[in-house]
């Protein structure tokens, strides 16, 4: 059984707690400080009640404070529930800022008590099975800041493993926000080329007239303020790798002078007529669907075939299961750490709400909404409200609509639907004005435009 430790000086209160506890837990009991410290050395509980009054200072409160600092010292993951008076609030609220799990007032009513300590167990379990997944994932994945332990993300590591040992071209697909960059830079680290440059580019943040510059360099006297030569990218990643974000928003005209480099591997810069031959490797990536893109024109099947020798597709957020919460934790001790809070992890309600949003922006908008929540957090415990993860950020099944719209349905295609009916009313909710939109969802202006295009869902944009 699991073991919890009581500190209380009252004999009768005692007496009511182990014969309350003892059923099912391991109960270990102490009346003061000194006393609880050595079990707690010895035992080492999840768990332990502690009296805020104990003896012997007069005001009954500063050696409850003075335990708790000696337990939460030597084990900061232990979950102390502070028995209080109800003359002791500002106390017991002085003791949840120091790191208490919780509080319960006296008189003490054993069923009430016995659920918080449950839910204290159930959440210390959690948080041990994270840090071990943490710890296991981060010694053996290797994967440049890559961690997970879904099938899906088992496969694409294996997949890196596998074509990094090449020069093949590759293609990573995803939604907005799924990590393709880091594929990218995992191929790069995990390669021959990793003492090279890794360069990246957005090929849709640049317009057409700068990209072609951009990545292909030019002549002195090429074009208006073009001053002197200038390399591109392409000679940049010489001996490494070049990554092109977001290739489907390159131009037709531009693809063509890609695909002439992805065959030839020399290419010339604008306003040249000398062909340079280049050693790089390209890597590129898309969230649009290229397929569809080369039905209606906008992307060249020869240059589709030519950069997907190898391709990775990174699955959403929101169908990785566990690697929801290890990602959570994860971000969860990099803010903490960054702006030295003394935050102690998820509460239950917490971590179902992790599990229940459709997480329309990824990893990208979890990483965003853990640093809001470490920023903004009051208590040691994460709660769903300081992520933004309220009850209206979650599906409502008590309505009779949702009901049916849900029923006889994969997971996969509710957790679309709920997707598009979470995008749908924050959007109508803000009468299509699309930056208080995103700014609710936690995504970027573009990541939102993305998703209602892939959803076809209807909207005008307000200027207000």
């Amino acid at each position: 059984m699991d073991n919890v430790l009581i500190v209380e000086d009252d004999s009768d209160i005692q007496t009511q707690m182990k014969w309350g506890l003892s059923k099912d837990f391991q109960v270990h009991q102490a009346t003061n400080r000194i006393d609880a410290m050595k079990i707690f050395d010895a035992v080492m509980p999840m768990v332990v009640t502690l009296d805020l009054g104990l003896p012997p200072d007069e005001d009954g409160s500063t050696e409850g404070l003075a335990c708790l600092h000696e337990i939460l010292k030597k084990a900061p993951r232990t979950k102390v529930i502070m028995v209080t008076g109800n003359e002791d609030r500002d106390n017991a609220l002085k003791a949840v800022q120091m790191g208490a799990y919780d509080f319960y007032h006296k008189p003490i009513d054993m069923k009430e008590l016995k659920i918080i300590i449950q839910r204290a167990f159930h959440l210390s379990q959690l948080e041990g099975e994270n840090l071990q997944l943490h710890m296991l994932l981060n010694k053996e994945a290797g994967f440049v800041g890559m961690l997970g332990q879904c099938s899906e993300m088992n496969s694409i590591f294996e997949t890196i493993q596998k074509v990094a040992t090449t020069d093949a071209t590759v293609m990573v697909t995803g939604e907005s926000g799924t990590g393709k960059e880091l594929v990218a830079r995992a191929v790069h680290e995990k390669s021959g080329r990793n003492s090279g440059p890794f360069i990246a580019i957005n090929c849709g943040a640049i317009p057409e007239e700068l990209l072609e510059s951009e990545l292909f360099g030019h002549e002195k006297g090429a074009f208006t303020n073009a001053f002197a030569q200038q390399k591109g990218k392409f000679e940049y990643a010489e001996k490494g790798t070049l990554f092109l974000d977001e290739i489907g928003e390159m131009s037709t005209r531009l693809q063509a002078k890609l695909l002439r480099f992805l065959q030839e591997r020399t290419m010339q810069r604008v306003g040249g007529r000398k062909d340079i031959e280049i050693d790089t490797r390209v890597i590129a990536a898309t969230n649009i669907d290229l397929e569809a893109a080369m039905k209606d024109g906008s992307f060249r099947e020869d240059l589709y075939y030519r950069i997907s020798v190898i391709s990775i597709n990174i699955p959403p957020l929101r169908d990785r299961g566990a690697d929801i919460t290890l990602l959570a934790s994860v971000f969860l001790d990099k803010y903490t750490a960054m702006f030295n809070k003394k935050i102690k992890g998820f509460s239950p309600e917490a971590l179902e709400a992790l599990g229940n949003y459709t997480w329309p922006g990824n990893v990208r908008e979890l990483e965003n909404k853990l640093q809001k929540a470490v920023i903004t957090a009051d208590g040691v415990i994460i709660q769903p409200e300081d992520m933004g993860l309220d009850k209206e950020s979650r599906a409502n099944f008590s309505n009779d609509r949702l009901k049916d719209r849900y029923a006889g349905i994969t997971l996969k295609e509710a957790r679309k639907r709920l997707e598009m009916d979470l995008i749908g009313g924050v959007v109508e909710r803000h009468r299509g004005n699309i930056k208080r939109a995103a700014e609710e969802l936690g995504v970027s202006r573009p990541t939102l435009y993305d998703l209602i295009d892939k959803y076809d869902l209807s909207t005008k944009e307000s200027d207000t």
